[in-house]
């Protein structure tokens, strides 16, 4: 898998390091958002010196570049999360099992129109992030709440 990602880091002329490949791999094999430090424990276990602070950079550099995305929390920190779906969507965030699930809808047209029309301003760009409870999660609050009433 890692050979896929250096061409994306040609793309947006980023050196291939073995660090900032091995960065990549690690979010690409995980089902879930990754906080830095939890990217940091898994990369020291392929390093013996890495920093902190250059798995923060790192980060930025890939997701300023589109590679990975960043999960913005409603706890106010960010998470990183590789998506392997290239075209234009959006994606619902649980925030239990840290899953990330990606959405075909776009509300963007409508949106824009309202901008347009009733703020006379215009987009730019945009990110859609919506967070929530998955099936398997909500049905464990369900069944968590049944049992204590």
């Amino acid at each position: 898998m890692i050979d896929d990602f250096g061409a994306s880091l040609r793309n947006l002329r980023l050196k291939a390091t073995p660090r900032r490949l091995a960065i990549l791999d690690i979010l690409a094999s995980e089902p879930v958002y990754l906080s830095p430090e939890e990217v940091w424990q898994k990369l020291k276990a392929r390093f013996k010196k890495t920093g902190l602070p250059g798995v923060y950079r790192n980060l930025e550099a890939l997701a300023q570049g589109g590679v990975i995305i960043q999960i913005i929390h409603p706890d106010r920190k960010l998470y990183y999360y590789h998506c392997r779906n290239g075209s234009h969507h959006h994606h619902f965030v649980c925030i239990a099992c840290r899953k990330v699930q990606d959405l075909t809808f776009c509300g963007m047209n409508e949106i824009e129109q309202e901008i347009k029309g009733a703020l006379k301003g215009r987009v730019i760009s945009h990110v859609l992030q919506v967070y929530g409870l998955c099936r398997e999660c909500s049905d464990d609050a369900t069944i968590a709440n049944e049992g204590a009433a």
